[in-house]
């Protein structure tokens, strides 16, 4: 029989400090912090992409920002940086850090392989407990698929759409047109 103790648990106030002075970004979950991965060349084209179709359809109405802002679950603790977040309203921020938001109405994943089950499982059941959320889409790079579950009604639904096809978010009365998302990956992701 074997016994894990762990030496240290982590604050959220211990985590702030770490991201203060790191050069990468570190999720935050149960007292751990976990250093996340460096993002592709094409990971880096699909955010864009689907930061500047929300842009271009949600201006005035909605902020749309980078992967540099981090988001806190309070429900669960958990602190990422998705990579887009939409704001519908005012910015709501954590009230152990002015630099971390509490109220997104949609985050969008580009899903790596490394992290594609964990985005798809675990991290959707964190991003669900937030209350303003309104939908999650998730950006494949190794086809091209985009699939929003959206919340409707207190439950949720999941539309996917593939090459040739857009895809709705209801609730934001925008679309994502997945060639035009893709558009600039080139030969990078298979049709």
């Amino acid at each position: 029989m074997s016994v894990s103790h762990r030496l240290h648990r982590y604050s959220f106030r211990d985590y702030l400090g770490v991201e203060e002075v790191s050069a990468v970004k570190h999720e935050f979950l149960d007292g751990e912090i976990y250093a996340m991965a460096g993002g592709s060349v094409l990971h880096a084209v699909l955010s864009a992409s689907a930061l500047a179709a929300l842009h271009a359809q949600l201006k005035g109405r909605c902020r749309v920002f980078s992967s540099d802002l981090r988001i806190r679950v309070m429900a669960t603790g958990l602190a990422s940086y998705p990579d887009v977040t939409l704001v519908c309203g005012p910015v709501e921020t954590d009230p152990e850090s002015v630099d971390t938001v509490v109220n997104p109405t949609l985050v969008v994943e580009v899903l790596s392989p490394g992290t594609m089950d964990y985005d798809l499982g675990e991290k959707l059941e964190h991003y669900r407990r937030i209350p303003s959320l309104t939908a999650v889409v998730y950006i494949w790079q190794d086809k091209r698929q985009i699939e929003v579950r959206e919340r409707r009604d207190g439950a949720w639904a999941t539309v996917a759409a593939g090459a040739g096809a857009e895809v709705s978010i209801e609730s934001l009365a925008c679309r994502f047109d997945v060639d035009n998302l893709y558009a600039d990956a080139g030969a990078r992701v298979i049709a």
